[in-house]
């Protein structure tokens, strides 16, 4: 069996990751041992957080929603289980967007909601 010479597909192995690297500071953009390290930390803390935006993004339309409610003499959770009470299905992301942007229109949801 003839020997297979392997050097390309790692020089391109190491090439790929180290530019994933790029923009690191010190020794982590050049150094393939240490660009590895911190690429394995960087990819795992980008994994953890998209799952934290998401929970963020959810705390903030609560904020936003229930201070568009107590400007309306109700709680944030009066409203939300009056709204399932009715069988209104608006999303808080939706909510949120209209109680910022068009308070008028959150207005007349609240209204539809204590009836």
């Amino acid at each position: 069996m003839p020997r297979t010479k392997r050097g390309t597909v790692a020089h391109k192995r190491r090439k790929n990751l180290l530019k994933n690297a790029k923009g690191f500071r010190w020794g982590r953009k050049n150094k393939f041992k240490a660009a590895k390290e911190a690429l394995m930390k960087a990819w795992s803390y980008a994994y953890r957080d998209r799952k934290k935006k998401k929970r963020e993004m959810r705390k903030m339309w609560n904020i936003s929603i229930n201070a568009a409610c107590r400007k309306n003499s109700t709680t944030y959770h009066n409203f939300i289980y009056n709204l399932k009470k009715k069988n209104i299905e608006l999303d808080r992301k939706v909510l949120s967007r209209v109680a910022k942007e068009f308070p008028e229109s959150f207005q007349k949801i609240v209204k539809e909601v204590e009836k």
